[in-house]
Order: C-alpha cells, then structure tokens, then sequence
C-alpha cells in the first residue's frame, strides 16, 4: 500500500460535438428554461434586465442557448460518493471532420505528467478556487 499522499479531486474533462438538426426548437427550449428558472420560488431572483440579455442571447446564438441548455451538474448527480465542487463551461461553433485526427478518440489529451503538475504539495489544484 502506498503512503503517497493523494488529492480527493479529480478533473473530469468531457468534451462533446453536438450537430444542430433544429436551431429553433434549442432556442425554444432555452427561453422556456429562462421563464421557468425566473418563476421558480425556490430559484434565485433573477433581475428582469438579465433574464432579457439572456433571452437575446440564446435567440442570437444556438451555442448560447445550448449552453444555458446544459448543466454539469447532471452529468454527476447520481454518481454515489461524489460531490461537484466547481464548474465552468461553455460552447462555440465548429468546423467537424470525423476523420481528422484532431478527433481521434483513442488518443488520451492528457499526459499522466501534466496531471501531477495540476497539483500542488497538499495534492490540491491551485487554479480551482473555491466551492462554485
């Protein structure tokens, strides 16, 4: 058995190419979860200014809107034994070729190296901040 000390965090790196079949139906369903989000009462208040920026930009922009369509937490929640600590994401049109190696899904992103040096001497992530 090992007496390395070790981090309890780990960084899940997803990374996901959607294709589009229906801009309107994803821009649809990001309005509906802004209204709904602003009637929840057990939700944060949510000033009428930053639900109409919102609303723009998720009828402007289908990334946007599928952004505010996705939330990590979902991808954890029902994973017994863990807790999210902090989040961030976001989306951006692409180019996609499947046949590009740049896509090829075989091949790890990240070396074993490059995750100790994520770490700090207390084997936590020095970049994470806080709880979000």
């Amino acid at each position: 058995m090992s007496t390395e000390k070790t981090s309890r965090f780990v960084r899940l790196r997803v990374e996901l190419v959607l294709e589009i079949h229906d801009e309107d139906a994803v821009a649809r369903a990001a309005l509906e979860r802004i209204a709904r989000d602003a009637e929840d009462p057990d939700g944060p208040r949510i000033p009428e200014a930053e639900q109409a920026q919102a609303a723009s930009a998720v009828t402007e922009d289908t990334a946007e809107a599928l952004a505010s369509l996705v939330d990590p937490f979902d991808l954890v929640g029902e994973v017994p034994g863990v807790e999210l600590q902090q989040a961030s994401w976001s989306s951006e049109r692409i180019d996609h070729d499947p046949d590009s190696p740049d896509w090829d899904l075989d091949d790890d992103d990240v070396d074993e190296d490059d995750v100790d040096e994520d770490v700090d001497e207390d084997g936590e992530d020095p970049r994470a901040g806080g709880a979000g």
